[in-house]
């Protein structure tokens, strides 16, 4: 079994809404969705998105904020990630996304090693999103652009939630 095998490339990403989702600002963004993740589920490298019952993770609180979404999924690898994030349905979205939300002022996405199998929880991510805040891109947490090889992820002592096992 290869290194890369043993590992999955975790993602998250949150949004502060300009709107509420029901509202005629975001009618684009929400009829997108479903066909976006629809294409995300069938993604070479693609492993795992959340959502809840109601198909997408829209209403699962991040940061106990109720204007900000969040989308948590995993992946192969950065390439596979990186090739549906650029192509297709979802390039569209990234190219309207000033329309839907606000400009971030600090980071909003995070990226991490987890073992295959293992799925994240918004905890987890949120403590990943924290951590890259603080100290920039480390092996615990970091970007596409400043990444880190499969099985470099550890857990930093404190950071991550209590009874949560994300070692390799």
């Amino acid at each position: 079994m290869t290194e890369d095998a043993v590992h999955e490339l975790a993602q998250v990403n949150i949004a502060r809404l300009k709107a509420p989702l029901d509202s005629p600002q975001l009618k684009d963004f929400v009829d997108a969705l479903e066909p976006v993740n629809a294409a995300a589920d069938a993604a070479d490298g693609f492993v795992w998105r959340l959502q809840s019952e109601g198909g997408d993770a829209t209403d699962i609180p991040v940061f106990g904020d109720s204007w900000l979404i969040v989308n948590l999924t995993m992946w192969r690898d950065a390439d596979a990630l990186t090739a549906f994030m650029y192509q297709g349905r979802h390039r569209k979205m990234l190219a309207r996304r000033r329309e839907w939300f606000e400009r971030p002022a600090e980071a909003v996405t995070a990226l991490w090693w987890v073992p295959a199998g293992h799925r994240p929880t918004v905890a987890e991510a949120e403590s990943r999103l924290r951590h890259l805040r603080t100290h920039g891109p480390t092996p615990y947490a970091f970007t596409l652009r400043t990444s880190y090889p499969a099985g470099a992820s550890e857990p930093v002592p404190g950071e991550v939630p209590e009874g949560l096992d994300c070692s390799v």
